[in-house]
């Protein structure tokens, strides 16, 4: 995902440029940070707070210019536009949270308001389209034919959550004025990967691999997880 992010970051704008840039529910602040090393400003917005306390630690290692370019807001995603003004920022991440909440619509076009014109909107959903793939790989027969009728699932931590479906995601960008301007495939081949597995010793290879395979058609449209691409009109 971060590959593919940096593709559409150098795309898009001019090469040098510091970018104002926006995470929502950045968890422990991986994106944002390694953002704030390539010389973005960043904000990163938050309410878990043992998610803020640990991307607080993290942020306190760096030198003292990252440190200055970054900042931390315990808030929730729904109400962005009580922190920040319309067209506040280049780039605005959302990646792994539209699945925790019931109705997605209103919060993506909350987050389409904080960018500027021709600025990023970057999101990461569970694919509605192949909820299927995981328990039919496993071996979970009844469980991938129940998938085929439904956006709902229970995730790893056994919270039942949803997932979103392409098409749906497509036209609601297109209403809020940041139509979708690419789509990638995340986790491919790997999803089904056991909870704390190791990195195999051919990482670059498996990396290389899904990369291909998150950006090539019929691989993509399987994927667990989708990585949309918007922008402000």
């Amino acid at each position: 995902m971060a590959r593919q992010l940096d593709e559409q970051i150098a795309g898009r704008f001019p090469v040098g440029r510091r970018l104002r840039v926006l995470d929502v529910g950045m968890g422990q602040g991986t994106q944002a940070l390694r953002l704030a090393r390539a010389g973005h400003q960043v904000t990163g917005l938050e309410r878990d707070a043992t998610m803020i306390a640990v991307a607080r630690e993290s942020l306190a290692r760096e030198p003292e210019g990252i440190r200055e370019r970054m900042r931390i807001i315990e808030g929730d995603g729904r109400d962005t536009g009580v922190h920040f003004l319309p067209g506040s920022f280049d780039v605005v991440l959302c990646h792994g949270v539209l699945m925790y909440v019931e109705e997605p619509d209103p919060l993506v076009a909350g987050l389409a308001r904080m960018l500027a014109p021709g600025g990023l909107l970057s999101l990461v959903v569970r694919n509605g389209d192949a909820l299927a793939m995981r328990p039919g790989l496993s071996g979970d027969w009844a469980g991938a034919l129940a998938a085929f009728d439904t956006t709902a699932y229970t995730n790893r931590l056994g919270l039942d959550v949803r997932a979103d479906r392409l098409k749906n995601l497509t036209a609601t960008l297109a209403g809020i004025g940041a139509p979708l301007h690419t789509w990638y495939g995340i986790r491919v081949f790997t999803d089904t990967a056991a909870d704390g597995a190791g990195a195999p010793g051919d990482l670059e290879t498996l990396l290389a691999v899904e990369e291909r395979a998150g950006r090539t058609d019929p691989y993509r449209g399987v994927a667990a997880l989708l990585h949309l691409c918007g922008v402000r009109g």
